[in-house]
């Protein structure tokens, strides 16, 4: 239950603090500031955050998951790769009426502009990357593939949001904005795999 009333409490104090134009918005420009520094690199890590990087990534998770589940004769294999299209479908439904609704102006790097809270590519990233994880570490059962997917999956999501804020194109709220947005689903979907006995053989094929 935390992991999903945390990120939302976050979100509604960064938001607040955005609309108010709050004290936590000078130490934001403050670090912005510092790290900011267009470069390839950083381009590179901010593009792994595209829906036409991420969302394939998802996708082949997914035809991975539905695949050993109906193969391994798992309990509703079909639920938990379900959940991550709906899920995934909802991000955009989500940010872009904050978006609309906050009206942040950009960094000084950008062009003049509104629109950047939160950061969209930043929850892209953490529910394409996070989701696809969750969908494949059941059937892992190696515990240093599990972990190495696991950590896939971070460093992406760390480089997407180092990459935005580096290269300029958000503020360090926005992106930590939306790595509040992405927890909700991915806390979401962890519950659900869980439940509908992802990565485990139907009851009658279990070894007595």
């Amino acid at each position: 239950m935390l992991l999903l009333v945390l990120p939302v409490v976050l979100l509604a104090l960064i938001t607040w603090q955005v609309l108010t134009d709050g004290p936590l918005l000078r130490p934001d420009a403050e670090a912005s500031r510092a790290l900011a520094h267009p470069d390839g690199f950083s381009q590179f890590l901010s593009d792994l955050g595209n829906v036409q990087v991420a969302v394939p990534v998802l996708a082949l998770a997914l035809a991975a998951a539905l695949w050993l589940g109906r193969v391994r004769g798992a309990p509703r294999w079909w639920l938990p790769p379900l959940t991550a299209v709906v899920l995934m479908a909802l991000v955009p439904a989500v940010v872009v009426p904050l978006k609309e609704w906050t009206d942040r102006p950009g960094t000084p790097v950008v062009p003049p502009a509104t629109g950047y809270f939160p950061s969209g590519h930043t929850a892209t990233a953490v529910v394409a990357y996070g989701s696809a994880a969750l969908l494949l570490l059941p059937w892992l059962r190696s515990p240093a593939a599990r972990r190495a997917l696991a950590a896939g999956c971070g460093v992406l999501v760390l480089g997407v949001s180092y990459g935005l804020v580096r290269h300029g194109y958000h503020w360090p709220l926005d992106v930590l904005a939306g790595w509040c947005l992405g927890a909700v689903p991915l806390a979401l979907l962890a519950r659900v795999t869980s439940r509908s006995g992802h990565g485990q053989p139907k009851q009658a094929d279990q070894p007595k």
